[in-house]
């Protein structure tokens, strides 16, 4: 008897997933283990596994379609059986997802025009088509007034990688004609209209209901990032034939979770009737990906020394931007960090991410004129931002908590104990 193979439940969220593509076809041969297609949840794109020897015998949802938890995927069994009949409502559920893009109707080529070819691997796209290109190159080029269009991609399906925008940058402009007009004329990019992915999707439904559901309030302080930035380098100088390389964002991550060790209060959530009070300190922090974002978590932070926090969060933050995060790792986090220091952002304030009561926004480290004593020098500071759930987390609490994520940032020998 064919066995069938259902769509799973990949997050706690998760209602539907879109199958992205089939990795295997109708009569593959298969083995348990063995990964059969790629799904696209509302958090991450994950691999499918096998559970069973055999052939593939029939494919009941083709690629691109949303299918409901518990739908047929696919049957397995012996050559020649024949694959069971799916029922209307699995079939319904199926149905091929809305397509990815539209674009307004163009004016028809002149008589002399001839069919376009399909573009190369690599090759710019045709008019309608989507530029595919990672979320770090897109704005990579924009900082660098690159045009996707004019860059050749070498990532799969000619997707445009940060290395294609920086071989692109330094490539000699044409003769007689600048890489980028300085004032270019005409569209700044195609207009076209494109479906909403399952990722953006829940992004928008959960920060939505965060912002209008949760009551927040935000808390601000500055830090004197002064003895952090020298301990750093010290640091990274010292260990770089060891290929450690500590990150502010590093720091940051274990010193919250040193604070929450000092103010507990904050590592909490409401649950309605009750809150629940946290006994670990699970830090996640944001991870910018093709289509929004995603938050890997660092489990057991308080228990861990920052070297290794470092590199856990590179580690997870790689496998974030392959969408190869397992569900445990994006899930289950008491505590979050948004940080957009890297990016130059002085200071912002985030959206709580439920079931969090809190979230620590992290600018950038800045120089700028401090007082010292009666004389005014150069320093380094770095503000932070928290935003709190009121319905659990009341403003001198919020207070406290930052108070000591500045004496521990101010003090970073501290976070080496």
């Amino acid at each position: 008897m064919a066995n069938i193979i259902e769509m799973p439940k990949l997050s706690d969220t998760m209602t539907v997933g879109t199958l992205a593509k089939w990795l295997k076809k109708e009569g593959d041969v298969v083995k348990a283990g063995d990964m059969l297609a790629e799904v696209e949840t509302d958090k991450a794109t994950m691999e499918l596994e096998c559970f069973f020897d055999g052939t593939i015998l029939k494919i009941y949802a083709p690629g691109g379609s949303q299918v409901a938890l518990g739908a047929p995927l696919c049957a397995i069994g012996k050559p020649g059986e024949a694959a069971p009949a799916p029922a209307a409502k699995a079939l319904a559920a199926a149905a091929p997802a809305t397509p990815t893009a539209t674009v307004a109707p163009t004016p028809a080529p002149a008589p002399a025009a001839v069919a376009t070819p399909a573009p190369a691997p690599g090759a710019a796209p045709a008019l309608g088509e989507r530029i595919k290109a990672s979320p770090l190159a897109r704005k990579l080029a924009a900082a660098k007034g690159l045009e996707l269009v004019r860059i050749q991609g070498s990532g799969p399906g000619g997707r445009i990688r940060r290395a294609d925008v920086l071989a692109a940058a330094a490539a000699p402009a044409p003769v007689g004609r600048p890489l980028v007009p300085v004032l270019a004329k005409g569209p700044i990019q195609e207009e076209r209209a494109v479906a909403v992915s399952t990722v953006r999707d829940a992004i928008a439904r959960r920060l939505l209901e965060s912002k209008t559901q949760l009551p927040h309030f935000y808390v601000e302080i500055e830090i004197d990032a002064a003895p952090l930035t020298s301990l750093r380098e010290q640091l990274n100088a010292a260990l770089e034939g060891e290929g450690v390389k500590l990150s502010v964002n590093d720091f940051v991550l274990k010193a919250s979770a040193e604070a929450l060790r000092r103010v507990p209060g904050v590592n909490v959530s409401w649950e309605g009737k009750q809150i629940r009070y946290f006994a670990a300190a699970h830090i996640s922090f944001a991870v910018a990906i093709e289509d929004g974002l995603i938050t890997p978590v660092v489990r057991d932070a308080h228990l861990k020394s920052i070297f290794a926090i470092s590199t856990e969060a590179k580690a997870l933050s790689k496998r974030a931007k392959e969408k190869k995060l397992a569900p445990a790792e994006f899930t289950g986090g008491t505590f979050c960090v948004s940080n957009l220091g890297m990016m130059g952002i002085p200071r912002f304030s985030a959206i709580i991410n439920p079931p969090n009561a809190a979230i620590l926004a992290v600018g950038a480290v800045a120089q700028k004129p401090v007082v010292r004593g009666e004389r005014i020098e150069i320093g380094h500071t770095l503000t932070v931002t928290l935003s709190c759930d009121h319905r659990v987390v009341d403003g001198a609490v919020g207070a406290q908590y930052l108070n000591a994520l500045k004496t521990l940032l101010e003090s970073p020998a501290l976070l080496l104990l």
